[in-house]
Parts: structure tokens; C-alpha cells; sequence
């Protein structure tokens, strides 16, 4: 595996093997990898002839009171992860290769990205547009990855490409769970002991929903309601966002007839968890797969 942080040396190394026919498949990732990440590897391994991995803690996605300088970073355990996984190219570029200046030019896809999670971390998607954007056009993969997890975050981006004719064909690939149904997240590190018990609140409160919509509940607001009262049942859980929305636009719905998306952003400690699924059509979408353990460190951009 080769280690880039050089855009212009990336680059023309990617040129060369595109002249010479050869696929390249992108894995956007913000680094500390647990096993979700190593799922968007595998398939990108098994649908393209080069896998390139970008490692990018983006600042632009954070907002002035986040965790920004304690996101959790080891290159070089990533590095061992990736390099086992068969990847040909790490991009691992700093703020300063990234944004030699301040950006002026910015991505966005606001009627998408002030809803949900950008309702209460304003910009948040502008800056993920953005970098991903960036990544595309330094890359040019025919194909990119994102985990389902962050299922606003590849609703948006789906949205941009489509909007700005990228070429880039972007593959949704379903979560990957504890064995006790938590989201991997690079974030669940922060968690105490007794938050990480606690959490489990977000997956079960995903379960109560599908149980609620199959037997019959049909209006969006007394889900949302039901599912924030079981929330609150766990005193270390504070729900920031429990929403019904329409699987595909994200918009509101007045009644749970097609496929909805179940959205949950919410906080246990001082930690945010986020975590979704697709009911209302009898069936999940994605098969969600769950590994053994709890030893996984776990969260976008792939996060």
C-alpha cells in the first residue's frame, strides 16, 4: 500500500493506471476504522481493480463547539487495518494540503442539509458536500462508498452528484452492528461504561419502531411520539432529533404508506449517536450486519 498526502502526486499516479483501463473505487473515511469501514473496503475491493482510502479529519464539518481536536486519530493502526485489507493507496492528506487558503468555493445541497442532524449542527453538511466533492474530483473514482449509518449524509451526496453530473457512482452499504445492535461509530470510543450499557436505547428505540409501523401505525407525529417517550426511559439518553421522513427526498409525510426513514440523532452523555432504518414496507433495507464482541473500536467523512 502507498501513502499519498500530496494531491498532485495522488493524482498523477491514479492518471497512469485510469490510462491503462483499470477501475478505481473511493472509501471517503475521517480514520480511527473499526469494522463498518473494513465492510465499504471489502466491497470496494471486490467491484474495482484499485481501492484508494482517504483519511481526512474535516474541519469544515465541525462546528465551533465540537469535537474537532478529540476526534479519535491512529494512522498508524489504520494503516496496518488497510494495508491487510489489500488497499493499494491511502490518501492521507493534511488541513493544509486539503485547504491551502481559506475555502471561498463551497458545496451545498441546503433543503437536504438543514434538516435532521443539520438542523442541530448547522453547516455540518455544507462541509461534508464540500470535502466530498474535493475527494471526487482529486480521485476520480468511478465508484465511492458509504456506510448507511450516516443515511442523511448519502441522501445529500447522491443529490450532488446527480446535480452536478459527477461521474461517480455511490454505493450505500447497510450498517454494521455490535452484537448488541449499536451502530459501530469511531465516536462510541467516548463512551463510559455505563453510557456504551445506555446506548443501546438507540437501536432498540429502531426495533420499537419497525414493531409499531407493522402493527399498523400509520401516522408519522404518534411515532415520533411513542419512539421519543421510549427514548426517555433511558435517563443518560437526551434524543436531539426523532423523525419520520420520507425514505427517499427526507421530507415530511403525512401518513406511513410508502417506506419511511426512521431518523434518530441522540446524545447519551456527551456523546452523539446517530442511527436510522427504513420501515414501513414490511422489510429493512440493507440486511444490517452485526459482528461478535464489543473489544471493536468504533464511527461518515465515513464516519
Amino acid at each position: 500500500m502507498r501513502v499519498f498526502s500530496s494531491i498532485d502526486e495522488l493524482r498523477h499516479t491514479l492518471d497512469a493506471l485510469r490510462r491503462q483501463g483499470r477501475t478505481v473505487g473511493l472509501v471517503p473515511t475521517m480514520g480511527y476504522l473499526h469494522a463498518g469501514h473494513m465492510e465499504l473496503v471489502s466491497r470496494a475491493r471486490a467491484e474495482n481493480d484499485i481501492v484508494v482510502v482517504s483519511i481526512f479529519v474535516n474541519p469544515l464539518q465541525f462546528g465551533p463547539a465540537e469535537d474537532l481536536s478529540k476526534y479519535p486519530r491512529d494512522l498508524e493502526r489504520d494503516s496496518t487495518m488497510l494495508r491487510q485489507a489489500g488497499v493499494n493507496f491511502l490518501f492521507w492528506p493534511g488541513v493544509e494540503d486539503m485547504y491551502s487558503r481559506p475555502m471561498l468555493a463551497v458545496v451545498d445541497v441546503p433543503d437536504l442539509g438543514r434538516e435532521l442532524e443539520g438542523a442541530v449542527r448547522p453547516g455540518h453538511f455544507a462541509g461534508v458536500a464540500t470535502v466530498v466533492c474535493k475527494l471526487f474530483n482529486i480521485v476520480q473514482p468511478q465508484t465511492a462508498y458509504f456506510g448507511e449509518k450516516d443515511y442523511q449524509q448519502v441522501v445529500i451526496i447522491k443529490r450532488m452528484v446527480d446535480d452536478l453530473a459527477v461521474p461517480v457512482r455511490v454505493i450505500a452499504v447497510p450498517t454494521v452492528r455490535d452484537s448488541d445492535g449499536l451502530a459501530l461509530s469511531s465516536r462510541n470510543v467516548y463512551l463510559s461504561e455505563a453510557e456504551r450499557r445506555a446506548a443501546v436505547i438507540v437501536p432498540q428505540t429502531l426495533d420499537e419502531a419497525e414493531r409499531l409501523v407493522a402493527g399498523g401505525l400509520t401516522n408519522p407525529g404518534e411515532l415520533e411520539a411513542k419512539l421519543a417517550a421510549f427514548l426517555s426511559r433511558e435517563p443518560l439518553a437526551n434524543a436531539e432529533v426523532v423523525a419520520v421522513r420520507d425514505a427517499s427526498t427526507l421530507q415530511p409525510v403525512t401518513s406511513i404508506a410508502d417506506p419511511v426513514v426512521v431518523a434518530l440523532f441522540v446524545r447519551v452523555g456527551s456523546t452523539r449517536l446517530l442511527d436510522n432504518r427504513v420501515v414501513g414496507d414490511n422489510r429493512v433495507i440493507g440486511n444490517n450486519r452485526v459482528v461478535g464482541g464489543r473489544g471493536l473500536p468504533g464511527k461518515g467523512v465515513t464516519r
